[in-house]
């Protein structure tokens, strides 16, 4: 699988980049700013974008907007997006088009290797990879009439499990409930939110991902 990584601190670069070899991947190129991640994006054309939030020059978003422009450019390219903060507004965009291939993780709650690794391969297989803060915080801009507010705190819960990709046997596992419960609380949910049928898991998640994004205040 080939990445592309863009992070602006030396040492913390080398180290995912060596991390990412060891488990398989093929570092096609990793960039300290963002003009360089852009040409290298459009260049190499790699399976999927690791890529930190603020890079020279502006030290701001360049990031993400390389990211949200790669997105743009050609939709559902996988981006795995790292940051110290939880920028809402950009967060709320990589997931709105509900195509997935989307992660935004936050880099002091990376505890280890294999859940790093876990996520860089789930969004290249077009799923989500979504840190629980940043979840609770878009959930928190909903608007006072969302429908949102129709779930039961138990289906909060489950949302909030799904949209970090988690399959209804994990959800189950997280929760300690049996599998055939987490499927009742998601078919509900899915009716509440007047989200259609599909047997695309990612893609629902997504779904509702985008959904909640489009009531925010």
């Amino acid at each position: 699988m080939r990445v592309v990584l863009a992070e602006d601190l030396f040492l913390l670069r080398d180290g995912l980049v060596r991390l990412l070899e060891a488990h398989g991947f093929e570092i096609v190129a990793a960039v300290d700013n963002g003009p360089g991640l852009t040409r290298a994006l459009a260049e190499l054309k790699p399976d999927v974008a690791v890529v930190d939030v603020r890079l020279p020059p502006s030290f701001t978003d360049e990031g993400l907007q390389c990211a949200l422009r790669a997105r743009r450019e050609q939709p559902g390219f996988p981006v795995l997006v790292l940051s110290q903060h939880v920028e809402q507004l950009y967060a709320g965009e990589l997931l709105a088009d509900g195509r997935g291939g989307v992660g935004y993780l936050l880099k002091d709650r990376v505890f280890d290797a294999v859940q790093f690794v876990d996520a860089v391969r789930r969004v290249a297989a077009g799923g989500t990879a979504m840190d629980p803060q940043v979840i609770q915080q878009l959930l928190a801009r909903r608007s006072r009439d969302s429908p949102l507010d129709r779930l039961t705190p138990r289906e909060h819960e489950v949302l909030e499990l799904m949209a970090q990709g988690r399959s209804n046997a994990a959800i189950a596992g997280q929760l300690v409930v049996t599998e055939r419960a987490i499927t009742k609380h998601t078919a509900n949910i899915f009716i509440k939110l007047g989200l259609p049928q599909s047997n695309d898991d990612n893609r629902r998640v997504l779904a509702v991902l985008a959904h909640l994004e489009g009531h925010r205040p």
